[in-house]
């Protein structure tokens, strides 16, 4: 795998060809390879790239990278949801034996037997149990809306963590969501359902393929766009 140093910090990066955007994104999550997406370069090319972004990349793996326990949820903290950020009420009640979580129209709440401020480590399990109910109740019926709307069939849709970042189709023709779609606005959730649906026919990100997104979703760029952003991407 490709690295530079830039300064004092090493840079590892992964390029992913990816003919349907215009740019090229650069993605930082916590524990992997700096993500460097677009039209297919030459590592020449990708390095002058990541080199570019080098300063930013050296903040947002520091951020990302550093310790979650430095972190707490506390009233007045935000958590997403389809899209929003929404005001969080983190509520003391020892009567608990662990913390819970529920959201109402308007807010998350969570209550914590041990003091009105929570780990951030300890929420996220939490909030991806919510993700995950939420997306058997909402995301798959909007499957089978696509499905009806394209013509296009699935073997099967499911909800489950896996490494793809939000979504995959395997080669059964079985579709798979990870919990944190629910993350991400309803129109990115639906682009995503129908990316998936299209690798019905096509498995490739082809020419073909890309014709068939636009087919059935013409503001497809847009949502893709959108995606990109969603996962922290850094356009070039």
């Amino acid at each position: 795998m490709p690295r530079l140093q830039y300064g004092k910090t090493i840079i590892e990066w992964q390029f992913q060809p990816d003919g349907g955007l215009k740019r090229h994104y650069v993605t930082v999550e916590r524990g992997r390879p700096v993500l460097l997406r677009g039209p297919w370069v030459e590592l020449p090319q990708q390095e002058a790239m990541v080199r570019q972004r080098g300063r930013w990349i050296r903040e947002k793996l520091f951020l990302v990278n550093k310790s979650l326990a430095e972190d707490a949820v506390v009233t007045g903290s935000r958590l997403r949801y389809c899209g929003r950020s929404y005001f969080t009420e983190i509520r003391h009640v020892n009567t608990l034996a662990t913390p819970r979580l529920a959201f109402t129209a308007s807010r998350f709440v969570v209550e914590c037997p041990w003091g009105n401020s929570i780990a951030h480590e300890v929420v996220v399990p939490l909030l991806e149990i919510f993700y995950h109910e939420r997306a058997e109740e909402k995301l798959l019926p909007r499957v089978r809306y696509w499905e009806r709307e394209t013509g296009l069939k699935a073997a099967g849709a499911r909800i489950r963590h896996f490494e793809s970042r939000w979504a995959s189709c395997d080669a059964a023709n079985v579709l798979q969501f990870h919990p944190k779609v629910m993350e991400l606005p309803g129109s990115v959730q639906d682009y995503i359902i129908v990316h998936e649906l299209c690798h019905t026919l096509e498995k490739n990100h082809t020419k073909a393929f890309w014709s068939l997104v636009a087919q059935v979703m013409p503001g497809w760029r847009r949502e893709h766009e959108a995606l990109e952003r969603a996962a922290d991407g850094n356009a070039i």
